[in-house]
Order: structure tokens, then C-alpha cells, then sequence
């Protein structure tokens, strides 16, 4: 595949041409969608090409809203066959008919022996398990987003450990794309319309162009002067050409990144949400997870229930 190619990938990942998935009100606003379970901590959600959307959570489990859904239900649940323990990013994947899922230790408990970050894919219709792929190597790892470029060449952020991975195209294992102590935060990338990757970092707070040289290596970052502060940066999706949704879980927003040379124009489209790591969109909806992270860790707020978990639907402005 070459990089043009990234284009019509990047319209499937993005759900750009899917059907629409929302349920709306009855002056026409899209619905809010409820996630059943209680303590979910959502993280990242993905569309797929029919408006399925599917959010990973901390305690492993991938929910799944069918199109014209009312409700998240569970879909697949932690298990010995699976492996799962607790989940970051996730990645609809129409192209080859996978769901790729980033699986970590589990967040914000004790550590579990014998757990390696890395990715897995399942059928995106059964649900099976068809892949495990760790991170190789020692050190802090967590694995927290993905994106693909050509179509098959899936790329992998490491937060922790400062680093990208490779999974080529019918792949056995990832290989490193690049480590930096620059890169240490990196949280979410994607592809832009013309092939092109950016990434953001959710502990530097920067949005940064990842180059590459012809044969597709690790040629530099450049970090984007962005029009406003962005406060810890998250999910990173494609809505065409060089336009992104971005999600900020400290700055409690979705906004638009417009990239522009080595600009980026930052428009804040929906505020007020409680630390939203993840967002995606289906046919001018978005659709964002609040993860409610205070509750896992605010001494105040540890023993009081963070239920329920709702996923924001809104409509995107200036679309298509």
C-alpha cells in the first residue's frame, strides 16, 4: 500500500461514511447513551463502518453499542482465554475486521504479576480472540493508542515508556518504531488524510507531528504552536484532511485540532465533561466517554459511587 492509500483508511477508521448511529431527541439533539455497569471508568471508544461503537474500561471489559443502539451492554469480558485485564485504547478496524484493544495491568490497583502491556485483537463480529501481541522488552510500560496507516501498518503508543511500536501487516510481533525521553506521555495518534501521523501528549500537553522519511522510518517530531493551551490530551481521531477530534481529560473537552504547516488551531466543541479520555464519531455525531478518574483516586470521592457512566452524544459543528 502506499500513503495515499491512508485516506481511504483513514475515512473507515474515523467512521466518516458510516450510518448513523444515534438516537436523537426529540428536537432532533443526538442521545446520550448510558453504559450498563457500575464503576466502568471508561477510556477510549471506537465506530466501526456499520455505527457500532465499542468503549474499552479499567476493569477490562469491551462494551459494545449496536447502531441505533439505546444502551452499552458487554461484549467481551475479561477471561483466562482472553487475557484481559484492563483497557486504554480501542480500534475499529473494518478493513481487516478487527478490534484492536491496547491491555494493561490493571488501573489504578495493586500490580498483577505475569501482566505485559500490548495489544489484542478480536473478530469484530464474534468477538473472538484472534491475536496477543506484548510490548517487548522490561521497564514501565502502558500501552495506550492506536492508530493505522496504508490501511495494515497498525502503530501503538507507550505512555510510560516513551515509545511507538510497529505491527506490520500479517505481523507476528511488534517492533520498535522509535523510543525518546521526549516521547515519554505520548498518548493519542492518528492519521491525517494525506498520511501523515501526529500524536499528542497528555503530560506535556503538546500536539506533535510525528515525520517520517520515504521508507516510512522515524525522521523527528515536530511539536505544532498550537492557538490556545490544551490541558492533558487524549484520544486523537481523525474527521478529514487535517482535521482531528481531540478529547481532554484534564480540560474536560473535545475539541477540534485544525493543523495548519506547523499551526494547529484549537475549537473547543463541547465542554464541561468529566474528564473525557476518548472520543470518536459516527455521520456528524461525536460521541464521548467520561472517565470520572477522580473517583479512583480522590481520598474525598474513593468511596462514593461514580455511576452511572454515560456516554455524551453531540452534534459536530461545521460538518461535513
Amino acid at each position: 500500500m502506499t500513503r495515499s492509500s491512508a485516506m481511504l483508511a483513514a475515512l473507515l477508521l474515523a467512521g466518516g461514511t458510516a450510518m448513523p448511529a444515534a438516537l436523537h431527541a426529540a428536537d432532533g439533539t443526538p442521545a446520550d447513551i448510558p453504559i450498563n455497569g457500575s464503576r466502568i471508568f471508561p477510556e477510549s471508544i471506537s465506530a466501526d463502518i456499520d455505527g457500532n461503537l465499542y468503549v474499552g474500561s479499567s476493569s477490562g471489559t469491551i462494551y459494545r453499542v449496536e447502531s441505533e443502539g439505546k444502551t452499552a451492554e458487554p461484549w467481551i469480558v475479561p477471561s483466562a482465554e482472553n487475557g484481559l485485564t484492563s483497557l486504554f485504547g480501542v480500534l475499529a478496524d473494518d478493513n481487516r475486521g478487527l478490534l484492536w484493544v491496547c491491555n494493561n495491568a490493571p488501573f489504578g490497583g495493586p500490580p498483577q504479576p505475569g501482566v505485559k502491556s500490548g495489544i489484542k485483537s478480536f473478530d469484530l463480529q464474534t468477538g473472538e480472540l484472534l491475536g496477543t501481541y506484548d510490548f517487548p522488552g522490561d521497564g514501565p510500560a502502558a500501552c495506550n493508542d492506536i492508530t493505522i496507516q496504508n490501511l495494515a501498518d497498525l502503530y501503538v503508543t507507550d505512555t510510560a515508556g516513551g515509545r511507538i511500536f510497529h505491527l506490520a501487516p500479517d505481523g507476528q510481533e511488534l517492533e520498535l518504531f522509535v523510543q525518546d525521553p521526549a516521547l515519554v506521555g505520548v498518548d493519542g495518534i492518528a492519521i491525517s488524510g494525506d498520511g501523515t501521523m501526529y500524536i499528542n501528549n497528555v503530560r506535556q500537553n503538546l500536539v506533535q507531528r510525528v515525520n517520517q522519511n520515504p521508507d516510512e522510518s522515524y525522521a523527528g517530531l515536530t511539536t505544532l504552536t498550537l492557538s490556545e493551551p490544551v490541558s492533558g490530551p487524549d484520544a486523537l481521531r481523525l474527521v478529514g484532511g487535517n482535521r482531528f477530534l481531540q478529547a481532554e481529560g484534564s480540560g474536560n473537552r473535545v475539541t477540534y485540532v485544525d493543523v495548519d504547516g506547523d499551526t494547529a488551531k484549537i475549537t473547543p466543541i463541547r465542554t464541561g465533561l468529566d474528564s473525557s479520555p476518548g472520543v470518536t464519531h459516527v455521520d456528524g455525531v461525536a460521541y464521548a466517554t467520561e472517565g470520572k478518574i477522580a473517583y479512583m483516586f480522590d481520598p474525598a470521592l474513593k468511596d462514593k459511587s461514580p455511576d452511572p457512566f454515560i456516554i455524551r452524544a453531540f452534534n459536530l459543528p461545521d460538518w461535513p
